[in-house]
């Protein structure tokens, strides 16, 4: 099931937020009305983590990570890297990584098992990337655009695309991916749809903005209520007539 939040006066929680299936990361903030509403929807099952990277909130642009791992940027303090890492499962690799791209999360789209990445990040990276999320890389565009951490939100059930992705490419990269895909937008109509929205194998936070229709793709693709994408257009169809 998808919550609505807003994290102050964003709308944009993908980029204040880091959810994985192992753990979920929050920007530090001076409301602590959204870090309880997101402790109230999964410290059940994650440890939800408070912090900053490179004395900043946007934690959700600057990591990549999955299960297994956290990948942070060299502009992470020690400090920061040890508070993350005593507050993560064992199992759960953290890793800093010397790379000029420091905004890992805009370059990076991962699961558990395969990873989109900006097609010119180092090869030391990429081997880092696999590595230590234990994934498979490929370097890869989303209609154009070569930042496909932020045109991309990705879980082990599917895929979430920049909406102007033509359907050879949604074919393409359903297939290097091994999910459904689905273009699509967020925050009525936001292309941004990382930005927007995270996800992980059994909830989605989004954006406040977010319209019903917007949310029954979210849920369908990724199957967060048992549905199935086939259902998608359904959905849409139903939530138009409920509109008009």
């Amino acid at each position: 099931m998808a919550t609505r939040l807003q994290y102050e006066n964003s709308c944009d929680v993908g980029v204040f937020l880091k959810l994985t299936n192992k753990y979920c990361l929050v920007g530090q903030c001076g409301s602590k009305q959204f870090l309880h509403t997101v402790e109230n929807r999964l410290a059940d099952h994650i440890p939800v983590v408070e912090t900053s990277i490179a004395g900043t909130r946007i934690v959700g642009r600057l990591s990549a990570g999955n299960k297994n791992g956290l990948l942070l940027p060299n502009t992470c303090t020690d400090q920061e890297l040890q508070q993350i890492r005593n507050s993560l499962p064992d199992e759960v690799v953290v890793q800093r990584i010397e790379e000029r791209f420091s905004a890992l999360g805009n370059c990076i789209a991962t699961n558990d098992y395969v990873a989109l990445v900006h097609p010119d990040i180092d090869r030391e990276t990429e081997e880092i990337i696999a590595d230590v999320l234990g994934v498979e890389v490929f370097r890869q565009t989303v209609s154009g655009n070569v930042l496909v951490g932020t045109y991309c939100a990705l879980t082990n059930q599917g895929a979430l695309v920049h909406p102007m992705t033509s359907i050879a490419d949604q074919d393409e990269l359903s297939s290097l991916l091994q999910v459904p895909l689905v273009a699509g937008t967020v925050n009525r109509g936001n292309e941004c749809v990382a930005a927007g929205c995270v996800v992980n194998d059994w909830t989605a936070i989004v954006g406040a903005d977010t319209t019903a229709t917007e949310i029954s793709v979210i849920e369908s693709i990724f199957a967060l209520q048992g549905s199935k994408p086939s259902n998608i257009i359904n959905n849409i169809r139903s939530s138009i007539v409920d509109n008009v």
